[in-house]
């Protein structure tokens, strides 16, 4: 929107302007506080992105493989990758990380939008500190650990396709 545009705007001038004023400053490295701020800022996001990726991967990917394995009349044990006993044509986990990743691009906003109604503010660092290597490793391992986070608890669709298999072998 265009408010978003002029705020956002505002906001990167005032962070120039003060980078600018800063730029003769020693400024100390981030607190212990700051870094855990940024690490939760960054995780939580994606927490929720790994967590969509894999549910819709694993989801898609499942339902893609039946109606090709129907189709081709392809038994799930062609496929030789399993995975706590969850067998998956590769093209049919090709085609389920493609709809997962698209449907990632769509719901990216909405992620971002929970995430920052969930009252997690922005870390309040001076320029010279968001840039420090303290900060970006923060920010960094904050979203390694939430997408690990994320697509751990994504995995839940695996636990209701044990009874499908079963019926799927019979057949």
């Amino acid at each position: 929107h265009s408010t978003e545009r002029s705020c956002l705007l505002r906001e990167l001038h005032r962070f120039e302007s003060i980078a600018i004023a800063q730029e003769k400053l020693e400024v100390a490295p981030p607190s212990p506080g700051q870094l855990r701020h940024v690490f939760f800022h960054n995780a939580l996001p994606f927490v929720g992105f790994g967590f969509l990726d894999n549910a819709i991967m694993i989801a898609a990917g499942t339902q893609i493989e039946l109606s090709i394995g129907v189709v081709l009349g392809i038994s799930t044990m062609a496929g030789n990758n399993t995975f706590f006993s969850f067998r998956v044509l590769p093209p049919a986990a090709a085609l389920g990380n493609l709809v997962s990743d698209l449907a990632g691009l769509g719901l990216a906003g909405y992620v971002e939008a929970l995430a920052s109604r969930l009252g997690l503010s922005i870390p309040d660092l001076t320029p010279k500190q968001a840039d420090m290597w303290q900060t970006r490793l923060s920010a960094h391992l904050g979203k390694a650990i939430g997408v690990t986070i994320g697509c751990i608890l994504g995995m839940f669709p695996l636990l209701f396709f044990g009874e499908e298999e079963e019926k799927l072998e019979e057949k």
